[in-house]
């Protein structure tokens, strides 16, 4: 196997190969997060509101899809990586059938789904009548091309479970680039309208998905082979891991959702304001989201190699690493939060609710960063159900519940204390679960399954 991008985590120094392995992941969330903001710079100047309004609401019904795709391959990252630290070529070989086969079906099944009862969840959304023919459009033909979406993404989890994080950022640059070019000439040039910028979402995506197939194959040499029915032990895997792992993602965007029900309860000003902040709040999360895939990837092939002692020094050095880079990155966005927060607003009050949840909550970030890294550790030993708990937990007993209380006790600056407050909690519940959950027996039980049978 060509292993020019690939580090083995079960040797050598944790901390360089950690910040090594890291970096094109920040790179690559970077790009990521670029995607829907492409789509909608071009189609809100070349089409107007009501279809940047209309992508805006389909791009929520993706995203949560999208959600489901990453706690999938949450699950096929972690299998991937341990029976790459244990060298069991076969075993790996085998799980990768397993996934390709049940996560394309799962695919084609929900792009069915989609595409057919799209007018229905949008009208679900409560989607203005106005709205509804654009909305419905994009969404479909995004649900048409969801194969690619799922292809691109799963590619660059196995890769990263093999422990290549570089190369998965050449297929999302590709898509974003190939996705900024489409845009316009689909929706002005061919005139092709909302359409057009579907249609250009998809043909970057698919694009980005034959080239990773490709390079997979004939560079990487990744065991793919023609997909088969799998052995009964890999189905009882997959959804005992991939099931709570994508509802574990659902449940935080779900979570999201409620919390701004309680933002939204302040007025314009202040859904405005927060909008502005998140913004910001999504840069500061970054290395937290991705020290904690990372993590994953480091901590799935020790566990596999069963280098027990190793995989405790890369929670000790990623917790450290993340609280001095969170604490670097809220000091400069606390000095400059108004002036971060005016780059996407000039309101005064709106300005003024932004920059005061900034500087209030910048300093928990350190805690939600902690938290990142002991889940990524759960996650790497197969814990999938108890980080379903621990999100749940996270968002539902803690976060919206807090945040609703502050914010009646203390109106709009209880928002930032309130989630500042959960974010403490949260970290000392992994912690515990850390030290004294049972994700070490249960990544036994998961290499016992997925390892290659005499």
């Amino acid at each position: 196997m060509t292993q020019e991008n690939q580090l083995d985590f079960t040797e050598g120094k944790i901390l360089k190969k950690m910040v090594l392995f890291s970096s094109p992941i920040f790179i690559s969330n970077l790009l990521q997060s670029s995607y829907q903001l492409i789509d909608s710079i071009w189609v809100g100047n070349l089409l107007g509101a009501d279809a940047l309004g209309a992508i805006s609401i389909s791009a929520t019904v993706v995203f949560t899809v999208l959600s489901f795709i990453i706690g999938l391959n949450g699950a096929t990252l972690t299998v991937i990586s341990q029976r790459r630290g244990a060298k069991d070529e076969e075993g790996l070989k085998d799980s990768l059938n397993a996934f390709v086969f049940v996560l394309g079906l799962l695919a084609l099944l929900l792009g069915l789904i989609g595409f057919l009862f799209s007018g229905a969840i949008l009208r679900f959304m409560g989607t203005p009548e106005t709205i509804l023919p654009m909305a419905q459009a994009y969404l479909q033909i995004n649900f048409v091309g969801i194969l690619f979406l799922f292809g691109y993404n799963f590619i660059g989890t196995v890769l990263r479970g093999m422990g290549d994080s570089r190369t998965p950022v050449r297929f999302i640059l590709l898509a974003v680039v190939l996705n900024a070019f489409l845009d316009p000439l689909f929706i002005y040039v061919l005139n092709f309208g909302i359409e057009g910028a579907a249609y250009a979402t998809v043909i970057s995506q698919g694009i980005a998905f034959l080239y990773g197939l490709f390079y997979s194959i004939y560079k990487a040499s990744v065991p793919f082979q023609v997909p088969k029915l799998p052995e009964k032990r890999y189905f009882i895997v997959l959804f005992k891991m991939g099931l709570p792992a994508g509802l574990s993602m659902m449940a935080i965007s779900a979570g999201m959702m409620a919390i701004m029900t309680v933002v939204t309860s302040f007025g314009e000003q202040a859904v405005a304001g927060f909008g502005a902040a998140q913004r910001l709040d999504n840069l500061i999360m970054l290395p937290a989201l991705t020290l904690g895939a990372a993590v994953n990837s480091m901590a799935g092939q020790n566990i596999g190699a069963r280098q027990w002692k190793r995989v405790n020094e890369i929670a000790k050095q990623a917790i450290i690493l993340i609280i001095v880079v969170s604490l670097t990155v809220s000091t400069i966005i606390f000095i400059g939060a108004e002036t971060f927060v005016r780059i996407f607003v000039q309101e005064e009050e709106t300005v003024a609710f932004g920059a005061m949840y900034i500087q209030m909550i910048a300093f928990f970030y350190p805690f939600l960063g902690i938290n990142f890294v002991l889940n990524g550790i759960a996650r790497a030993a197969g814990a999938m159900f108890p980080v379903l708990i621990l999100n749940i937990i996270s968002f539902w007993v803690l976060r919206y519940p807090l945040t609703a209380l502050f914010a009646s006790w203390f109106g709009e600056e209880g928002i930032a204390i309130g989630m500042g407050v959960s974010f403490v909690i949260s970290s000392v519940v992994a912690t515990g679960y850390y030290f004294l959950g049972n994700w070490r027996n249960i990544s036994e039980e998961v290499m016992t399954s997925t390892e290659k049978q005499p």
